[in-house]
């Protein structure tokens, strides 16, 4: 086998086990790292200088479990035995099936006019308060929610998969994992979470902008070029912006709007065009996400099959 269509084909499996067996119930690599870096937090967050504290949090969680990674494939002879491990580490940094199944369970919750129950299972996507939505708004939460992290779970590991093999992958998920436990603006995390969220914003830099570009490609592609362009520059969130403005163009949809944080009401930017989300809605962004893995898989084997 050419060596060239390793890595394509590496991809094509790591991205397979994550659609049929999704994320391992038990002894999954990132609860331990979680707790790892709640205990670090814990006794680096405090007192004076919480940026540089946070900034060498970043360091002492990151590359010591990168190098490791880099170790172990660099033990492991070339060829089909390295890429069967570069396989099962994109696996682990996917989360692609889990996305679906917490934005599949709201669209059920709505399906069966269980609002209660959608404004608590949307709640486990989202930081905003989700007790007071109606069913358009918990639909818009969801979405939005699925749109953002098919870049987090699924296209950002994938990117630096391509670039970096298993290592890149690791390297972005325990990033992104940082950023989730760390990258709030509050009182707590402020400072503290500042290097993990420029970080995360860093190695998000690309792969957003090419997760926007499938969802257009994927989609009504001038209308999510269009407000991708009018849009996203207004978003507090340089990446999420581009992602789910042309996620939203693509399907049609009005996002976006005034959310409630932490209690106070925030007045965010439109996202879209078009009519509110309702439930069935769900089902397509959570269509328009598969449909960008298979055309990034297919660029990638292309990509080798050119090289080999």
């Amino acid at each position: 086998m050419p060596a060239s269509l390793l890595l394509p084909l590496a991809a094509i499996v790591g991205a397979g086990l994550d659609r049929l067996l999704g994320e391992p119930r038990r002894w999954h690599p990132l609860v331990g790292f979680g707790a790892l870096a709640s205990a670090c937090e814990r006794a680096l967050n405090t007192g004076e200088w919480r940026r540089l504290r946070g900034l060498l949090a970043c360091w002492l969680l990151l590359l010591p479990g990168v190098a490791i990674t880099l170790l172990f494939l660099l033990a492991m002879p070339p060829g089909l035995p390295r890429s069967l491990i570069d396989a099962i580490l994109l696996y682990l940094a996917l989360g692609g099936c889990s996305l679906g199944e917490h934005a599949r369970r709201v669209a059920d919750d709505l399906a069966k006019g269980d609002l209660c129950a959608a404004r608590r299972h949307v709640g486990w996507m989202v930081s905003r308060q989700t007790e007071e939505l109606d069913s358009a708004g918990v639909a818009s939460a969801c979405i939005e929610s699925t749109l953002e992290n098919g870049n987090d779970a699924v296209f950002g590991a994938l990117f630096w998969f391509a670039l970096l093999g298993g290592a890149g992958a690791v390297l972005f998920r325990l990033a992104n994992t940082l950023d989730a436990m760390w990258g709030y603006r509050n009182q707590r995390f402020s400072e503290f979470g500042c290097a993990a969220a420029r970080i995360d914003d860093l190695l998000n830099l690309i792969p957003a902008r090419l997760t926007a570009l499938s969802y257009a490609i994927c989609g009504r592609t001038r209308a999510a070029l269009r407000c991708w362009r009018e849009q996203a520059p207004h978003w507090k969130s340089p990446n999420a912006g581009p992602v789910m403005a042309a996620g939203a163009g693509s399907l049609g949809l009005a996002l976006g709007g005034a959310a409630v944080y932490h209690g106070r009401l925030e007045e965010r930017p439109r996202l879209g065009e078009g009519r509110p989300a309702c439930g069935e809605d769900i089902a397509r962004a959570l269509t328009l996400v598969r449909r960008s893995l298979l055309l990034w898989l297919a660029v990638l084997l292309a990509w080798g099959l050119l090289r080999a």
